[in-house]
């Protein structure tokens, strides 16, 4: 059985020229990765392109696989700062104009640099951290949960934990294979009608028959 590789790094970067090597390598990868691929993203490109040496590498990260969970990280920040942002606005809204705006926020979390979310996601080894692309959070089925709750006399479903993990669970595979094999879906007019579909699909699922609009 092969071994898994370090993904952790080495050291962390406290001062700042140490963070700024860090970030031009992480920045680096994320580049090689889109452009060339993950089989070339290899750590003396990878400086090469970081403009730093693998000596200073390699203080920081001990593989590829390391600098690519870093990739992974600082993406997965991005892409929840984005939601987090968004979901602390959306409590007190009615249900239809709640899954609309929580489809909305998905894509737009989805378009978060959407070229490198494709590489991640297809080529990316399913390895430890490597593993891990999500948009939605356990704090954010939690904060659905918590809204089913408020508006359960509208809902058919009993079950809000596995109402919450259907839901969103839906919402991100759809947003998802969106960017990954359709990424004209999520652009303009294409997003419109996408999150109109959704949003029907979804709320058709949560809310009583004679409640639907």
């Amino acid at each position: 059985m092969a071994r898994r590789p370090v993904i952790k790094p080495r050291k962390v970067a406290s001062q700042v020229r140490s963070r700024a090597t860090v970030d031009a390598l992480v920045e680096a990868t994320a580049r090689i990765l889109v452009k060339e691929g993950f089989d070339k993203a290899s750590t003396n490109r990878i400086a090469e392109v970081a403009g730093v040496s693998v000596g200073s590498l390699y203080q920081y990260f001990p593989c590829k696989e390391a600098l690519v969970a870093a990739v992974i990280e600082r993406h997965q920040q991005e892409i929840m700062q984005t939601v987090r942002s968004e979901l602390a606005e959306m409590v007190v809204q009615p249900v239809e104009q709640w899954v609309r705006q929580l489809v909305a926020v998905a894509v737009k979390a989805h378009r978060v640099d959407p070229d490198l979310h494709r590489v991640l996601a297809e080529q990316i080894p399913r390895v430890g951290k490597l593993a891990k692309l999500e948009t939605f959070n356990r704090e954010n089925y939690t904060l659905f949960r918590t809204y089913l709750e408020s508006h359960q006399d509208e809902l058919r479903v009993d079950d809000l934990e596995l109402a919450s993990f259907v839901c969103v669970t839906s919402i991100e595979a759809l947003t998802h294979n969106a960017v990954l094999h359709g990424s004209v879906m999520l652009a303009d007019e294409g997003a419109a009608r996408f999150i109109d579909e959704a949003t029907h699909l979804v709320v058709g699922y949560l809310k009583r028959s004679d409640l639907a609009t």
